[in-house]
């Protein structure tokens, strides 16, 4: 059976003048996404809205899981959180995080994953 020359210049991608595309593999995906963690937060930045950021600077839907804290501000709190969002929002968030010297205790994608 005989093809015709365009149809095969269409396959191959060889028309004349013709390149071939690169495939977009850019790490700034959209497609949402979430990330377990558990994090310290000093008891000296207690007074700071972090979590809040989070949600306002960040954009992200942040889910309290579990949290172990003190009324007397004393000790450091902990706490079990579900970041949705974005990976480059979940990404920046992390970074921010980490600027504050917040312990990352765990870091987790699956959602069944026992709490402490």
């Amino acid at each position: 059976m005989a093809t015709h020359p365009n149809y095969q210049a269409q396959v191959n991608g060889s028309y004349p003048g013709s390149q071939p595309q690169p495939l977009n593999l850019s790490s700034d995906d959209s497609r949402p996404t979430h990330l377990r963690i558990r994090i310290r937060i000093p008891k000296e930045y207690q007074e700071e809205p972090i979590i809040s950021h989070l949600i306002s600077d960040y954009g992200l839907t942040v889910n309290l899981n579990a949290a172990l804290l003190s009324a007397n501000i004393k000790n450091d709190g902990w706490f079990d959180l579900d970041l949705r969002g974005k990976q480059c929002q979940i990404d920046s968030a992390m970074i921010y995080l980490n600027d504050l010297d917040v312990e990352i205790w765990s870091k987790s994608t699956d959602p069944d994953e026992e709490n402490w």
